[in-house]
């Protein structure tokens, strides 16, 4: 039988993963409220693993708690986090899954500001309030940045300490670092702003800090919006960086001692294009209230999703740039069903030609997101050099086994991801799953049992 690329071993620099599917980061509110974890949490990971997954990136994982997005993420801001982080790495290694922790800072981007924002703003690249939802930001002094730079160093020591296999950091999607390397963000004139080597500065003084602190023998990965977007809902807004940007980018990374890119889209999350997909309004005017108090804009955000005579308002800011993107760069085997095949064509690998373009200017292993969930689209983007893995997050919360059913031959799941979202936008006030009650054939109580399987003891 001819190997499939898929599940060929993915070798990066100092770790080798058994296959070229990675669970991407993606967030729930499984902890506790100080940061400490909880079995939840480690039930969550298991499910992915279990499924076949080669490599698990981490949800969103502070490296200070003032730098979170929202609380009941557990953190790893202190050596008391150590031994939660171990047990989490532990049951992943069962299945022969690795587990590469995300670190990451929230800056200015931040849902629920928690109680240690309570009388101060979150720390930024700017004192420019975010345009979107108009989450208020303070710039960081030079000692602050110099403090940061050192947490995103603990941070790496201490999942080495708890035998994680890796690190990624979170420099895209419209956190801290991105807020630091966007053109469309980050208005300093000191030496972390202006020209791009300057807000490139604080990513390669992290990525040089990390490496001073665990040695070149431990993985370490990044993550970038390969083009930012960062005017495509607040048209009023700089556009961002630019592909060329992210090359250069990429190329300075790669000498400071990374060992692989996470290419990415977007300089806010969620983003038209991150995750790419439908924009479910009945779900977010009911979970949309609990950011009310978190930004300036979002009273009036509210509103737009509440009301159905305001809705069509946000749906033109919202739909503009998807319009505008270019027709698939490959695709997989014919679909028969005409609705799958239109979601696919749609959605899956959005970010593939910019994949491809960096990886042609670097020497290290590139790895792309972008709703992928059919195996011969994936084996063909590995096979073409558009990417060498691939990371999935939300076909993956639908079908936590996809890997399982590529390896038995099968191009989709029996019940493939339909891009709804609603696992995304639930996730602000509900525990994170598929809430696409057609995947359940109507039955709510099967979907409710999915959702909350998470928190049984034994899985």
């Amino acid at each position: 039988m001819e190997t499939d690329i898929i599940f060929e071993p993915l070798k990066f620099r100092t770790l080798t993963v058994k296959n070229r599917i990675l669970r991407s980061s993606i967030s729930g509110r499984w902890d506790n409220y100080d940061g400490s974890g909880t079995q939840a949490r480690i039930n969550w990971e298991e499910k992915f693993a279990r499924g076949g997954v080669g490599a698990i990136i981490s949800s969103f994982v502070p490296v200070s708690i003032r730098g979170r997005i929202i609380p009941n993420y557990a953190t790893i801001d202190c050596d008391e986090r150590i031994p939660f982080w171990r047990k989490v790495g532990e049951k992943v290694h069962d299945y022969d899954c690795k587990f590469i922790l995300q670190l990451s800072h929230s800056g200015r981007q931040q849902d629920v500001g928690g109680v240690e924002n309570l009388e101060r703003k979150p720390l930024s690249s700017t004192s420019s309030t975010e345009p979107l939802h108009g989450f208020p930001c303070q710039a960081m002094t030079l000692h602050e940045i110099k403090d940061t730079i050192q947490d995103f160093a603990d941070g790496a020591r201490r999942a080495r300490e708890a035998g994680l296999d890796g690190v990624e950091l979170h420099s895209a999607n419209g956190y801290l670092i991105t807020q630091f390397l966007s053109s469309g963000i980050n208005d300093r004139t000191d030496e972390y702003g202006g020209s791009l080597e300057n807000r490139a500065r604080f990513l390669l003084d992290i990525i040089r800090a990390i490496r001073k602190e665990v040695g070149n023998d431990f993985h370490l990965q990044f993550k970038i919006s390969a083009i930012e977007h960062n005017n495509a809902v607040t048209f009023w807004e700089k556009k961002g960086n630019t592909l060329d940007e992210s090359i250069q980018i990429c190329k300075w990374a790669e000498e400071a001692g990374a060992d692989a890119i996470h290419v990415s889209v977007g300089s806010l999350f969620p983003h038209p294009l991150n995750p790419i997909g439908d924009f479910p309004f009945e779900i977010i005017r009911k979970t949309y209230d609990a950011m009310i108090s978190s930004g300036i804009y979002t009273f009036r955000n509210y509103l737009l999703f509440r009301y159905w005579l305001l809705r069509p308002i946000f749906s033109l800011l919202w739909n503009r740039t998807k319009k505008s993107l270019p027709p698939q760069p490959i695709s997989g085997e014919k679909v028969e069903d005409e609705t799958i095949k239109k979601l696919l064509d749609a959605y899956q690998g959005v970010n593939l030609r910019e994949s491809r373009e960096i990886k042609k200017h670097v020497n290290i292993p590139v790895l792309c997101t972008g709703g992928f969930q059919q195996a011969s689209y994936i084996r063909k983007a590995i096979e073409d050099g558009f990417c060498d893995g691939v990371t999935i997050a939300r076909p993956l919360i639908a079908n936590t086994d996809l890997a399982k059913h590529f390896q038995q031959g099968h191009d989709l799941p029996p019940v493939p991801c339909t891009y709804c979202n609603k696992c995304l936008l639930n996730v602000i006030e509900n525990p994170l799953g598929c809430y696409e009650l057609s995947r359940f054939d109507g039955d709510y109580e099967a979907m409710m049992q999915k959702v909350m399987s998470v928190f049984e003891p034994n899985l």
